[in-house]
């Protein structure tokens, strides 16, 4: 290159000075700075004002009453249900018992029924045994034979009385007892130092029990002490017995 054209070039240089790019960004953000109006925010500071300036629904007050109405609510639901359990679990016991005591009745009865049959039954059978026992005290036999036929009725006899038993039936043995007409009917009474009175000195037809209950009372012959002869009285002599004999 030529020295004239490098003169020109310089002289052009220093006539047009360099535009600073950062000066003006600079002062074009401080320009935008001092032009935003006051009134406009960001997103950041409109949450920031919402946050720190509560509402007054949501003050502590309101939230603490709400709180107490929701705590009073649920205690009356929790008494309601009490209510409802104690209604449910006072039913369940009056229905238990009701059924407890249905039960304790109802076995009752079958039991009692159970004992009228029985002692229907065996009420029939107790003349059977009478004859039986009346046999063998009246009967003496008097050959191989008839001595056979005794023996043969007499464990007949044997095995019904054991039948008996094995049902609860027992005989009374009221000899030398004190008289007692729940057991006892008196049908005799004899005269006599021999025994204390009012005991019993004879069975005339046995008594029977069933268990504790009497199936047949006993007839017996029943002590009685004997009379004293009242003392003779001396007849004094009327009036006119005695005017005649003087």
């Amino acid at each position: 290159m030529s020295t004239t054209q490098n003169e020109q070039q310089l002289e052009k240089n220093i006539e047009t000075p360099e535009v600073q790019p950062k000066d003006d960004t600079k002062v074009t953000a401080e320009a935008e700075t001092t032009t935003t109006p006051p009134d406009s925010a960001t997103p950041q500071e409109e949450v920031e004002t919402t946050v720190s300036e509560p509402s007054p629904e949501e003050s502590p007050e309101s939230i603490i009453t709400a709180l107490t109405e929701q705590i009073e609510g649920l205690q009356n639901k929790l008494q309601e249900q009490a209510q409802q359990y104690d209604l449910l679990k006072n039913s369940h016991i009056r229905l238990t018992a009701e059924f407890d005591n249905y039960r304790k009745r109802t076995a009752k009865e079958k039991q009692d029924l159970e004992t009228i049959v029985k002692r229907n039954t065996i009420g029939e059978l107790l003349s059977v045994v009478d004859n039986f026992e009346r046999a063998r005290n009246t009967i003496n036999p008097s050959n191989d034979g008839e001595a056979m036929i005794h023996k043969s009725y007499q464990g007949v006899y044997k095995n019904l009385v054991d039948s008996l038993k094995r049902l609860g039936v027992s005989p009374m043995r009221p000899e030398g007892q004190v008289f007692d007409p729940l057991y006892h009917e008196a049908m005799l009474r004899e005269y006599t130092d021999e025994y204390p009175e009012g005991t019993v000195i004879e069975e005339l037809m046995r008594g029977y029990l069933l268990g504790d209950q009497v199936l047949r009372h006993a007839m017996v012959k029943v002590a009685a002490p004997k009379p004293t002869e009242a003392p003779k009285e001396t007849e004094k002599p009327t009036s006119d017995e005695a005017t005649s004999a003087e």
